[in-house]
């Protein structure tokens, strides 16, 4: 069973999403805000990150991702026997899918925020596991754009697979905007 790892801040568009991803027979793993809207929208086979890696969330949520049975899941490469046995020595699944848009830094600074406020605005897990679904985009499905969400469906639907492609497409994407974002931080605190 293939496993999609949710974690948006913007949910337009996501309860659908899930839901046709379901219907592809993914689990969803999600967190806090995310995971509510998606009960609430009536997803199926839906866990909280914390049944994945058996630790809770904390620091007010400032910690919930970042765990060696998701990273690992997430960067593990399917073709290496090592990998796959590492994986599973420690209990851990391969994550197939990042669906994941970053706190509004931006928008959040625009208007006039102070530094406090700006700083709970970084978002340090979601960049992390874009970057980490990206880097191994030839494995997992990473998006940053509710706009891609149809296009990834109807690719699962007509080919039971995203295409090599669109991977690459998706991984230019990812890592676009984790740049993009770095940049807003570095220029927001240089002026601070």
């Amino acid at each position: 069973m293939k496993s999609a790892l949710i974690s948006v801040y913007d949910k337009t568009g996501i309860v659908d999403f899930a839901k046709e991803l379901n219907k592809l027979g993914f689990t969803v793993i999600s967190t806090g805000g995310t995971l509510e809207s998606l009960k609430k929208g009536g997803v199926k086979r839906l866990k909280h990150v914390s049944e994945v890696t058996g630790f809770p969330e904390i620091l007010e949520g400032r910690v919930k991702t970042e765990h060696p049975k998701l990273m690992g899941g997430i960067l593990a490469q399917r073709d290496k026997n090592e990998h796959m046995n590492e994986l599973e020595r420690f209990g851990a699944e391969p994550v197939d899918m990042v669906v994941c848009n970053l706190y509004p830094f931006v928008k959040v600074t625009q208007q006039g925020a102070s530094l406090k406020t700006a700083l709970e605005n970084i978002d340090i897990g979601g960049p992390n596991m874009v970057r980490a679904a990206a880097k191994n985009f030839e494995n997992v499905v990473v998006i940053v754009n509710p706009k891609r969400y149809n296009q990834i469906i109807i690719e699962y639907k007509k080919n039971g697979e995203v295409s090599a492609k669109t991977r690459k497409a998706l991984a230019v994407e990812a890592f676009k905007e984790t740049a993009q974002y770095d940049l807003a931080i570095y220029r927001f605190l240089e002026k601070t």
